[in-house]
């Protein structure tokens, strides 16, 4: 009777609307998976802390992650970072999106130098800057400029001290600047970076 197809049909229309609030639950869901991968990727650090301009990708000259000649106290010495050569003056950008953490001025060690939290783990250090260009608690993004090359603290020539920490632990930067560099020009910087040589700091 009428009384029963009306009752089947707010009973199908019911199910209908239980379908689509599932549905929109589940694209709630899955957009905010999206945009906490999408805040992952951007504050993991990926790109090199130094370019002299957009379009150049050449660094003259690295010295990478392990035992190092030390420049000044001429002994083998861990190497917690690369050293990225530049002139005085180039601009330091964030290696990913984060909170600056420290802002630390020394007359030795790593000199001016700049640490940012980008969550998840990781943790970025920038030293002997010539100049900072942010303070504790600034929130930065991937490539902006915090900082300027210098060879403040214990440091034979202009150049960013670079390191990547994660979960407290000094771990090789050279995973984490792709920065849209061919297989062959990353392989090149890896080599670079594995010779053996003498530290800038």
């Amino acid at each position: 009777n009428t009384t029963e197809l009306v009752k089947e049909d707010l009973n199908k229309l019911a199910e209908l609307n239980r379908k689509v609030e599932l549905q929109n639950e589940s694209l709630d869901t899955l957009e905010k998976l999206a945009i906490a991968k999408a805040n992952r990727l951007a504050s993991i650090p990926s790109i090199k802390p130094v370019r002299e301009d957009k379009l150049k990708r050449k660094i003259s000259y690295l010295s990478g992650f392990g035992w190092r000649n030390h420049p000044i106290y001429h002994i083998k010495k861990f190497h917690k970072g690369i050293d990225f050569t530049s002139p005085k003056g180039t601009p330091i950008q964030a290696t990913g999106n984060g909170v600056v953490k420290a802002v630390i001025i020394k007359k030795r060690g790593y000199g001016k130098h700049v640490i940012i939290d980008h969550g998840y783990g990781y943790e970025t250090l920038y030293g002997h800057m010539s100049k900072i260009l942010v303070k504790k608690g600034d929130k930065v993004v991937r490539g902006q400029t915090i900082g300027l090359v210098g060879s403040t603290g214990s440091s034979t020539a202009p150049h960013c001290h670079y390191e990547v920490h994660y979960k407290g632990k000094a771990i090789n930067p050279i995973d984490f600047v792709f920065d849209g560099m061919t297989p062959e020009e990353y392989q090149e910087f890896v080599e670079k970076a594995k010779a053996e040589n003498q530290s800038l700091d």
